[in-house]
C-alpha cells in the first residue's frame, strides 16, 4: 500500500530537530490555540509549520502526485477536516476515445524531476493542457489528537509532534487506498 504521507525523521535527525526548533522559534503562532479544549486549531497550526512554505524541505512530506494538503477547522461545528489535492489520470469518458483531441497537441501533467507541476506561462502559449485532480476534503477523526497546551511552555513541541504522527496516520489511512488505485 503507498504512503500518502510521513514524517520525514531523518532529515530531522540530521538537522538537529529541525521541526522542534521551529516550533520553538514560532512558538507565538500557536497563541490562538493554547487553552483551546477543542485540539483542532493547534493541530492545524501544527501541520501548517511542518509543510512548505512554513519549512522547506517540509517535516511532513507527500507523495509525488499529492499536490498540496492543508488542515481546516470545519466553521459548521469547530471538527478538523482535511483538504487534498491530488494528481488524477483523466476520467474514463475522456481516456475511452481520443475523437475530442482532434490533434489539438493536448497536453497533461507536466513532471520535472518527477514531481508534478503546473504548466508555466510559456507553456500556455504553445497548446492546451488537460490536468485532471481529486479534491478531497474529508473529516479527521479528534480522539487519537493531543489536547492544546495551555500555553508556550507546555509541552508545544511534543503535543505538535503529537498531532503530526495522528494526522499522518489518518490521512494514510484515507488516502493511501486511493492512490493505490493510479
Amino acid at each position: 500500500m503507498a504512503k500518502a504521507f510521513w514524517i520525514d525523521q531523518e532529515l530531522d535527525r540530521d538537522r538537529d530537530g529541525r521541526y522542534g526548533a521551529h516550533v520553538r522559534k514560532h512558538v507565538e503562532g500557536f497563541a490562538d490555540s493554547f487553552g483551546d479544549i477543542a485540539p483542532v486549531t493547534f493541530a492545524c497550526i501544527a501541520w501548517r509549520m511542518a509543510v512548505p512554505p512554513s519549512i522547506s524541505p517540509g517535516h511532513v512530506r507527500w507523495d509525488r502526485r499529492v499536490l498540496e494538503a492543508s488542515c481546516v477547522r470545519n466553521t459548521w461545528d469547530g471538527t478538523l477536516t482535511a483538504e487534498v489535492r491530488m494528481v488524477s489520470p483523466l476520467p474514463e469518458q475522456l481516456t475511452s476515445s481520443r475523437e475530442w483531441w482532434r490533434d489539438r497537441g493536448w497536453r497533461g501533467w507536466q513532471e520535472i524531476f518527477g514531481q508534478y507541476v503546473e504548466p508555466t506561462q510559456e507553456d500556455l502559449t504553445r497548446g492546451p493542457f488537460m490536468r485532471a485532480s481529486l479534491l478531497v476534503q474529508a473529516p479527521i477523526p479528534l480522539e487519537e489528537l493531543p489536547p492544546a497546551p495551555q500555553g508556550p511552555h507546555d509541552g508545544v513541541e511534543e503535543a505538535a509532534h503529537r498531532a503530526l504522527a495522528v494526522l499522518v496516520k489518518e490521512l494514510n489511512a484515507l488516502l493511501a487506498p486511493v492512490l493505490d488505485r493510479f
